[in-house]
């Protein structure tokens, strides 16, 4: 396992210029995808979009002003191939996508997961590497827009012909889709992976959600208003987080008052304790080992039957409607699902 490297002063070692004469893929046109494409192309960069030609994500990219062509017809003369649909799709597509490539061009994922777990097996002499911000695709195209970015991971899993144009390459995507701003820290494919599964489903998208969701349950149970529970278990949870990303859980802590530093002490251990961090390591061996892998691939292969239930769950879940009564009294806040203001 290797340590992390931030790559200082990305934008002076190789900037976006540094493929600004290359031709770039990519191929779908999603969340992360939109985000990359629009990116490079504002860095001067010539992007093609690969789609199903019927999609809503097509439509989309034509409406962007992209030149929109299916998978397989928008690699063929592509220096840098930018891997952009779901995971479990990858095992399928990639190994067509090599054969429509230019043995040269280099292909990028944005995330390692279906390198790492080997859902296909790429040519060893192809070039492989990986860009990988730090955030949803709608922050990476804000923080561009207002003249900033958002972190990236950069590996080179494998360099192909020439591994030293392939890291460049890899750079000055990392620099066209803004991330040379905040930073670009170089990892392994390894790494990449198995840390953003282990965070995502420990803490970011698994750990934090059930804790919010049983304390809002807790307090509900026992008498609270719902838009009570709801304010102090889950909309502030925001403005924690953001204190402790903008200054760290020690700055963070001292600006807190005293009487939440103190319940923080007395008791965060009591719910987070032992037991809780030895399933956590649970947790990262399933990672490590493939098992989650082979669990996640199976459920898309059947129709994401798990994953459907639990958006069914998630959707009816009674602090739902809590939610959205507070979002309707917050003007400021983006209108996502039409509960806010006028």
């Amino acid at each position: 396992m290797l340590g992390s490297e931030i790559i200082a002063n990305s934008a002076l070692l190789y900037g976006a210029e540094v493929i600004s004469d290359k031709r770039v893929a990519v191929v779908g046109y999603g969340n992360q995808g939109r985000a990359h494409a629009l990116n490079l192309r504002e860095s001067g960069i010539s992007v093609v979009v690969g789609c199903r030609i019927d999609s809503i994500s097509c439509s989309q990219a034509l409406a962007d002003g992209f030149q929109a062509r299916d998978h397989l017809q928008s690699v063929t003369e592509a220096d840098l191939v930018i891997v952009a649909l779901p995971d479990e799709v990858h095992g399928a597509v990639c190994p067509t996508l090599f054969e429509a490539m230019n043995p040269t061009a280099v292909m990028g994922f944005l995330h390692g997961f279906s390198v790492h777990f080997g859902q296909f097996m790429p040519p060893k002499d192809r070039a492989i590497v990986l860009v990988a911000p730090k955030g949803p695709g709608t922050a990476l195209r804000e923080r561009y827009v207002q003249g900033m970015g958002i972190p990236s991971l950069l590996a080179v899993h494998q360099g192909g012909t020439n591994p030293k144009q392939t890291e460049a390459i890899a750079i000055g995507w990392a620099n066209g889709i803004g991330s040379g701003r905040a930073g670009i820290i170089r990892t392994t494919f390894r790494d990449e992976t198995e840390t953003d599964l282990f965070g995502e489903q420990t803490v970011l998208c698994g750990g934090v959600v059930e804790l919010i969701r049983n304390a809002y349950e807790i307090l509900v149970a026992e008498g609270y208003p719902p838009l009570l529970a709801y304010t102090e278990c889950c909309h502030e949870v925001k403005q924690i987080a953001d204190l402790i990303c903008d200054r760290g859980i020690a700055g963070m802590s001292s600006a807190i008052s005293a009487t939440a530093r103190f319940g923080a002490i007395d008791a965060g251990p009591r719910v987070i304790d032992s037991s809780v961090r030895a399933r956590m390591k649970d947790v990262l061996r399933d990672i490590q080992s493939g098992a989650f892998a082979k669990r996640v691939i199976a459920d898309a292969q059947q129709g994401s039957p798990k994953v459907n239930a639990d958006r069914t769950a998630a959707a009816n879940h009674p602090m739902e409607d809590a939610g959205r009564q507070l979002r309707a009294m917050l003007p400021w806040l983006k209108n996502v699902d039409g509960t806010k203001s006028p």
